[in-house]
């Protein structure tokens, strides 16, 4: 049987660390210019909208909306909620534009879809229309994936929640023993999937500008994608396969 190697999208598969700082720069400009005369410190503003960001993300919420109306609630003071929804289509239009995949990508997809089954397993961005998720922008990607899982659609949860894994298992029809998750999130990808029993590979990309969390030495870790192809627990379980 054909190894399965699941992917998560953002940071495993393609670069959208430029569109993300631009994106970020742009909305705290917005929200501070906003909240007009008597503004607190800018360094104030800075301190408590990171806050707030980090503590929606580690309950796996990416509603920008949802975070920005948490900062002007902070401040004591009230969005106008149609403004938020322009925010964000504006946001994620300036990440999608600075997004490009890794340069090893496609051919490592290329190779290792000749061997192997492919999934992909990723969390939404947070937005309310489901089907807008930057995958759809890449169909020279997407085309190599059997089943995509967009979790926090659909009732889906949201990794690292088990269920985006099993649903992604199901549909393939494989034990969880008989895959390997591919992300660069400690706590979505890799403890997600090493809780559902999958074989989690840590990718911390080397083009990745990222302070890593310090963990337990995890092995593997890698740093190029196309380092998937001399891991020995893959090729062990891949076989030549011939596409549909």
């Amino acid at each position: 049987m054909a190894k399965t190697i699941l992917f998560d999208f953002g940071q495993t598969l393609v670069n959208s660390a430029d569109g993300f700082r631009a994106a970020e720069k742009k909305a705290k400009q917005n929200i501070y210019a906003d909240f007009g005369a008597g503004k607190p410190p800018w360094d104030l503003f800075l301190m408590e909208y990171r806050k707030i960001r980090k503590a929606f993300h580690q309950d796996s919420n990416f509603s920008r909306p949802a975070i920005w109306q948490a900062v002007y609630e902070t401040f004591r003071l009230k969005p106008d909620p149609d403004q938020l929804q322009d925010w964000e289509t504006r946001y994620w239009e300036q990440v999608k534009t600075l997004t490009i995949p890794f340069p090893e990508t496609i051919q490592t997809l290329e190779q290792l879809g000749g061997r192997c089954r492919l999934a992909l397993i990723t969390n939404t961005q947070g937005q309310e229309t489901a089907g807008t998720h930057r995958i759809a922008l890449f169909p020279q990607l997407e085309k190599f994936f059997e089943v995509v899982v967009v979790a926090g659609e659909g009732g889906i949860p949201t990794k690292p929640d088990p269920e985006p894994f099993r649903q992604c298992l199901k549909a393939m029809g494989v034990p969880a023993e008989e895959a390997v998750y591919v992300g660069d999130d400690w706590r979505i990808d890799i403890c997600g999937a090493r809780n559902v029993g999958i074989q989690p590979v840590w990718i911390q990309h080397h083009s990745v500008k990222r302070n890593w969390p310090e963990v337990e030495p995890f092995e593997p870790t890698i740093t190029h994608l196309d380092q998937l192809l001399t891991l020995p627990f893959i090729l062990s379980g891949a076989q030549e396969r011939s596409n549909p």
